[in-house]
């Protein structure tokens, strides 16, 4: 079964000054992406504020992503929703198109009441797009939070194309539990990027993160320094990484990593609500703090640079 490796941008939707898809800018971020040595994308995801989209909207953005990413990127589909019925239309959609595979977030309002419920959802979702690798998206902000590594186990005998699970917890015994899980059939890529070294640590091959799509170069100098065995590079590296971390804690990871795009020249505009968008000031103190970091100092050289 293939896996996802290195590393995974979840980039974000870009909105113009009325608050609506704003699709050309997404070639930008493409190119941006493939520049840095991203891998792939994870396209609607909670970066992506692929909740807040509609279903026609996130067909779009998935359609003009796989014609921006020319078959340089690897794309996986978020298809997660409140309502299963957009769910698995968003789910057929995605099995049309030329990607890599899709994604769910457990519903977070109705929620499955026990690890066998989310098992059948999966299945059911799954089985929309079944020439397409299936990720559950494990992440606590769904407040769905069963055992990983019995879910594998359970879904592993009714759902043929699940690939494995996109893995957005700080519980690293429950990742290493779930890398080995099946004998080591399923991809775990890692989630949080404040933690990367840690995942790498315990098996990750692949790290899906939002800020690999501004900060992508630092990273991959992090994981060569850490496939060295080079720790003393990996703890001055990863102080770069601490540094960009604060200002999305300070003002809410996707309002301030949109704000971390203008560095770059890209504006992908404000969140959508209830996500607050930031203010002029509030934007200006992110990209002072971002460039304070220097992780631009990684950027390839080239005329964009």
């Amino acid at each position: 079964m293939q896996k996802l490796t290195g590393l995974i941008s979840a980039p974000h939707t870009p909105f113009d000054s009325n608050g609506e898809v704003n699709l050309p800018v997404i070639d930008r971020i493409a190119e941006l992406l493939i520049r840095q040595g991203v891998k792939g994308v994870y396209i609607c995801g909670t970066t992506g504020e692929g909740l807040n989209c509609s279903v026609a909207e996130r067909k779009a953005i998935v359609e003009r992503w796989v014609l921006a990413s020319q078959g340089k990127l690897s794309i996986t589909v978020h298809t997660g929703a409140l309502s299963i019925v957009d769910t698995l239309e968003l789910t057929r959609h995605a099995e049309t198109l030329d990607i890599f595979g899709t994604s769910i977030i457990a519903p977070c309002f109705f929620k499955p009441s026990s690890l066998d419920s989310l098992v059948d959802y999966c299945a059911t979702i799954a089985a929309a797009a079944p020439t397409k690798a299936f990720y559950y998206y494990h992440s606590g902000m769904s407040g769905v939070m069963f055992d990983m590594e019995q879910f594998l186990i359970k879904a592993d005998k009714v759902i043929p194309n699940l690939a494995g699970i996109k893995f957005n917890h700080v519980d690293l015994y429950e990742y290493q539990r779930c890398v080995r899980v099946c004998d080591g059939k399923f991809d775990i890529p890692f989630g949080i990027d404040e933690f990367l070294p840690g995942g790498l640590a315990v098996g990750a091959i692949g790290a899906v993160g939002s800020t690999y799509n501004y900060a992508a170069p630092l990273y991959l100098d992090i994981i060569a320094a850490f496939n060295k065995g080079d720790q003393l590079a990996v703890a001055a590296l990863m102080d770069k990484v601490i540094a960009l971390i604060r200002p999305l804690v300070q003002y809410g990871g996707v309002a301030a990593g949109k704000a971390a795009m203008l560095l770059h020249g890209i504006d992908v505009g404000d969140p959508r609500l209830p996500i607050s968008a930031l203010s002029n000031q509030e934007k200006e103190d992110v990209v002072a703090k971002m460039t304070a970091a220097g992780f631009m100092e990684h950027m390839p050289h080239d005329k964009n640079n």
